[in-house]
């Protein structure tokens, strides 16, 4: 028998058997066509972009909306979300989001704990916020782009903060560690086209280690009531020294008014007595009378009423109340 006369039909097959191979033979095209579909419909959200791959060779970036690559897994596709803003969390683990939201911080405490320059050690929570601007470097220039930046996160700020002491880290330095890490941070993804921008990073809480918090918590406590009481006695200090410094200035200022008057005075006196003298010079006799009547002008009304008798008198009339005055009114006698 030749092969030309080869049949596939199996004639003695029953007619059911057949019907029933002609469906499975459709159910296994439909599925080719569906997987194929599947595969080869694409849709890119808002905030991304899509990077095809072909045999895993790069090949082109698609844009959002719906797209088309090969099937069967002959190109894939890999949505970088290019328009979104992430971040990595250090120390703790936000669980559940909203108006409450809860962290978890038990699990990663290794993550926070790092030696400060004096040698102690401080609780450094953080966050970094950033966002993927080149998806080609994102996914083929650096292998595990974001397991990279959250080594190298770590280690900016345990460098930053090992160079300052542990006040400094818990207080006043808390911004400039921030802005410094930043800047690193940002410096080493451009030397390593990482194609991620930084955006900021954000010291969530810092604090002294638990074992150690109710000891700083009193540290800070009288060191906060130092500078109370140093600011209480420099407000003192302001409020007194200028007053005592004013009422000083009053004081010399009374003594030189009452100098410049007694001068004055003096030099008024000198000046009068000065011209007496030179009129006196001219006319004794006459200068004598003006005196003696001038000096007698300004006596005689202090001594009040007087009565010149001859001092060879036997009596005198006591009927008179010559130290006294009496206003007589209309129907007296």
């Amino acid at each position: 028998m030749s092969k030309s006369n080869v049949n596939f039909d199996f004639p003695d097959l029953p007619p059911e058997v057949k019907m029933l191979k002609n469906h499975v033979f459709k159910i296994l095209i439909g599925l080719v066509v569906l997987i194929g579909l599947y595969t080869s419909v694409q849709t890119v959200a808002p905030e991304e972009e899509g990077v095809i791959l072909r045999f895993g060779e790069y090949t082109r970036v698609v844009q959002p909306g719906l797209n088309f690559i090969a099937p069967y897994g002959i190109e894939q596709i890999h949505k970088i979300p290019v328009q979104r803003q992430l971040k990595q969390e250090f120390g703790f683990r936000t669980v559940q989001s909203g108006q409450r939201t809860t962290y978890s911080k038990s699990p990663y405490v290794d993550e926070s704990l790092m030696l400060t320059g004096d040698l102690n050690i401080g609780d450094v929570e953080w966050v970094v916020q950033y966002r993927i601007v080149n998806s080609y470097n994102y996914l083929f220039r650096v292998r595990n782009a974001d397991e990279t930046l959250r080594v190298m996160s770590e280690s900016v700020v345990r460098k930053i903060v090992g160079d300052r002491t542990v006040n400094e880290v818990l207080t006043v330095g808390r911004q400039e560690i921030a802005t410094r890490a930043e800047e690193l941070l940002q410096a080493m993804c451009d030397e390593y086209e990482n194609g991620i921008r930084i955006d900021q990073i954000v010291l969530q809480d810092v604090n002294p280690p638990d074992q150690v918090k109710a000891a700083f918590n009193a540290v800070n406590q009288a060191q906060q009531e130092r500078e109370t009481l140093i600011n209480r006695a420099e407000s003192e200090y302001n409020r007194e020294v200028p007053r005592a410094r004013g009422e000083a200035r009053e004081m010399i200022q009374v003594a030189e008014g009452y100098a410049f008057t007694r001068r004055n005075d003096a030099l008024g006196e000198a000046n009068r007595f000065n011209s007496i003298f030179e009129e006196y010079v001219l006319a004794p006799e006459v200068t004598k009378q003006r005196l003696y009547l001038e000096t007698m002008e300004k006596i005689l009304p202090e001594l009040g009423n007087k009565v010149i008798v001859d001092e060879q008198a036997q009596s005198v009339l006591p009927l008179l109340n010559l130290g006294q005055t009496r206003t007589l009114t209309g129907g007296g006698n």
